[in-house]
């Protein structure tokens, strides 16, 4: 997966909901089992007073592993699902009637191979919330080789069922499409900044649009401007079309040059004090 293709954000539960999109600290998480782990630990180990609910993430970066320890974890994990056509649905009750649904929610889940593992699974989300076991270090306990063990099987089953109200509810509500597509566009928005302002690893243009965003809207309420609440939220500090991020050079050209003349030959005698 390209290195700025994947992003994952976060919504905060604290009473003024701020969103986290740096690319998850400017790691890119591809979409394995083992590499997506990174982007659990990253949730986990952050190190800010806010505490994510909601994780967003392209579609990628999602399996029913992922799906199970975030859901275990009491995160709702929320992927942009580019694939829907190829989800598929899974079911508890075998003799359920979900009409029209039926036939594309044929897969049950293994609810008894869930029960005999709950314990373990629910020592680690233990250990992982306490930090006793680094999220990046549990591939031991979920695979062997090549092959899944017994718990990361138990695992996925139980991220069928998150995963499935997921696709269903993401298929159904429209709002919840927009949503996860403008946390995922803002995301992108930050790596577009990021690349254009890499060679000089400067973060000032967030703060200085900030600045003028504020100023900007200040003198249009003060003209007598209509300027609405819900129109301010959508603006993005983000924006840099308008900053030459070279700066702007002035060269005076010798008029022997400008004549279409060669200059003058030096010799390593010029160079001598």
């Amino acid at each position: 997966m390209p290195v700025y293709s994947q992003c994952a954000t976060w919504e905060s539960n604290c009473q003024q909901p701020r969103i986290f999109r740096p690319g998850l600290n400017g790691i890119a998480v591809p979409g394995t089992l083992r590499d997506s782990l990174v982007l659990l630990a990253v949730v986990l180990e952050q190190q800010t007073e806010l505490q994510p609910t909601q994780i967003m993430t392209d579609t990628g970066a999602y399996s029913d592993v992922v799906f199970g320890l975030f859901r275990l974890l009491g995160y709702r994990f929320s992927p942009r699902l580019a694939d829907i056509g190829g989800t598929r649905f899974w079911r508890i009750d075998p003799k359920a009637d979900y009409g029209q649904l039926n036939w594309i929610a044929r897969q049950r889940v293994n609810l008894q191979l869930i029960a005999a593992h709950w314990d373990d699974l629910l020592r680690l989300a233990g250990s992982l919330k306490l930090g006793r076991v680094p999220a990046t270090g549990i591939m031991r306990t979920l695979q062997v080789g090549d092959r899944p063990t017994r718990l990361a099987q138990a695992l996925a089953e139980f991220g069928r069922i998150d995963k499935t109200l997921h696709s269903l509810t993401y298929i159904d509500d429209e709002n919840r499409r927009r949503a996860t597509l403008t946390q995922l566009n803002r995301g992108e928005g930050r790596h577009s900044l990021g690349r254009a302002v890499f060679h000089g690893k400067r973060g000032v243009i967030v703060l200085w649009n900030t600045i003028y965003m504020d100023a900007a809207l200040s003198q249009l309420r003060t003209e007598g401007y209509s300027v609405r609440d819900e129109d301010v939220a959508r603006l993005s500090p983000l924006i840099h079309q308008h900053i030459n991020m070279l700066g702007r050079y002035s060269f005076v050209v010798p008029e022997p040059v400008v004549r279409g003349e060669l200059r003058p030959l030096r010799t390593p005698a010029d160079d001598e004090p």
